[in-house]
């Protein structure tokens, strides 16, 4: 899932003092999940910028909405009629739904109620952790299924580095040695024979843009 954290309200505050009428836009997938972006934080957020604006004489009226995802423009297009009657729009979606909003409702400005941190999986109740980087070229087969690109410190494909000492990396003690990882996993697989083919690095040049994929079935049918 994609890791958000809410940002300080402070911060919201300052980005949008010009304003009278806004929309916070929530979304019910992953920002809901991370407690972040969900019904429950629209209300929450829309109740502190009242609070703080009403202290400062300076009412807003705040309209509240949250759809099933914002990185769809179908469900993006249930904030029409509230769109209609705003001057600004913060998203707490990912930074792909708050992208994507401010591109469907363009000249209308939408800003950024989270930062997103990472591609993460829950460890624990209020605990995530990265699990990917989504570098579009996975090596998941050649590694245990540990990606050394996310769990390794400095995302070396081939390792580990001559500083991790007893399974921790050498930037703290508390982090675990991702190659480390690697190894114990593909010692239980049975599969270390692995850990001697030398992965070629990627390719991070991009000469055409943001990547993008397209199903060509799907546009053919739609055609």
């Amino acid at each position: 899932m994609i890791v958000v954290e809410n940002k300080p309200v402070e911060e919201i505050l300052q980005m949008i003092a010009p304003y009278k009428k806004i929309l916070i836009a929530g979304c019910y997938g992953c920002v809901t999940v991370c407690l972040a972006g969900g019904e429950k934080e629209v209300g929450l957020l829309a109740s502190q910028i009242r609070m703080a604006r009403s202290k400062e004489g300076n009412e807003i009226e705040v309209l509240e909405q949250t759809v099933e995802r914002q990185c769809d423009k179908e469900y993006l297009l249930k904030f029409q009629d509230n769109a209609r009657e705003v001057e600004a729009i913060v998203s707490l979606a990912c930074g792909i739904g708050i992208q994507y909003l401010a591109e469907i409702y363009e000249p209308i400005p939408v800003y950024p109620g989270v930062n997103t941190q990472f591609l993460g999986a829950n460890r624990d109740i209020g605990k995530w952790e990265e699990f990917c980087m989504a570098c579009g070229e996975c090596v998941l087969d050649k590694t245990g299924g540990i990606c050394p690109i996310a769990r390794c410190s400095k995302h070396l494909l081939n390792g580990p580095c001559g500083g991790s000492q007893y399974g921790k990396c050498e930037v703290s003690k508390d982090v675990d040695c991702g190659w480390h990882l690697i190894y114990e996993r593909l010692k239980a697989l049975g599969q270390l024979d692995k850990m001697a083919e030398f992965i070629p690095a990627k390719n991070w040049h991009r000469d055409k843009g943001p990547r993008k994929l397209v199903k060509e079935e799907l546009t053919l049918e739609r055609d």
